[in-house]
């Protein structure tokens, strides 16, 4: 039986100002050593992708190109060019402890800022999908989190950056709003009661990293930046996840290559390999 006043394993023996035994460092190193991958940096800016259109998109256009140093286990990186910048993107990241064990290592692979476009599903409807918002702060209904800073409700975009990027994309197209995310690792356990209370809490929509990226941002101290894709009511009416034109990425695409430039300024010596 569990001591009662025992604190949730989720929440014991964290000790947030302790380093990690396990590095990501330590893990690549020995990936590069078991593949033979060259010890490469990936580009400054990087992106992931959770539901991987934009890189099927890059790849279907021949944009895209594997990068030969990324030796991750899980994961493929790609490298695309958008104007003067070379920028690394990873598909198919989905949930929040996925998201960090990439973030973790393209952090650890000379990554110096890392934005996320995650479909999302409306919460509040404040307009039609498709939209996207820029995250401001999500609610931390996760567990990996948890294992970076201590209890609270929420996570924060790093302020830096958010608020460079007042009025940045009123001329891309795309309705870009800010606010609000609840962020889950349950998405088939979205009840109604759910739904109506992180309406109550002025949460605009539900997706599946954001408070993770952001607590793994705080505590690491790196610039992460994560949009949701607002694309869906969770299929509650027939015709639902329609992302718009090329499935959202040409939307997408222009928003990143605006944040890019505005938060990593000129683009210098980007790998090509």
């Amino acid at each position: 039986m569990t001591d009662r006043h025992e604190p949730p394993p989720i929440l014991a023996h964290k000790h947030y100002r302790s380093p990690s035994a396990f590095a990501p460092e330590n893990l690549l190193r020995e990936a590069r050593r078991q593949k033979g991958t060259p010890a490469t940096a990936v580009p400054d800016v990087c992106l992931l992708d959770p539901d991987g259109d934009i890189v099927r998109r890059l790849v279907a256009d021949g944009r895209a190109r594997r990068h030969a140093g990324w030796a991750c286990y899980h994961t493929e990186l790609f490298l695309f060019d958008e104007g003067d910048r070379t920028i690394g993107i990873v598909g198919g990241a989905v949930g929040a402890s996925f998201a960090v064990l990439v973030a973790e290592e393209l952090f650890a692979s000379g990554c110096a800022l890392l934005i996320s476009v995650t479909s999302s599903g409306q919460i509040d409807p404040v307009r039609p999908p498709p939209y996207f918002i820029l995250i401001e702060r999500a609610l931390r209904d996760e567990g990996t989190s948890y294992h970076y800073l201590p209890p609270s409700d929420w996570s924060e975009a790093p302020p830096a950056l958010a608020g460079r990027l007042t009025g940045a994309f009123d001329d891309i197209g795309a309705a870009v709003l800010r606010g609000a995310t609840w962020t889950t690792d349950a998405p088939f356990r979205e009840t109604g009661e759910a739904i109506a209370a992180m309406r109550a809490r002025g949460i605009l929509a539900v997706e599946m990293e954001a408070a993770a990226l952001y607590a793994f941002a705080t505590a690491r101290r790196r610039s992460v930046l994560c949009f949701a894709h607002v694309t869906n009511q969770m299929g509650r009416s027939e015709g639902d996840f329609e992302k718009g034109e090329a499935h959202g990425t040409s939307d997408a695409l222009r928003l990143v290559a605006r944040a890019a430039r505005i938060l990593a300024g000129p683009e210098a010596g980007q790998p090509s390999a």
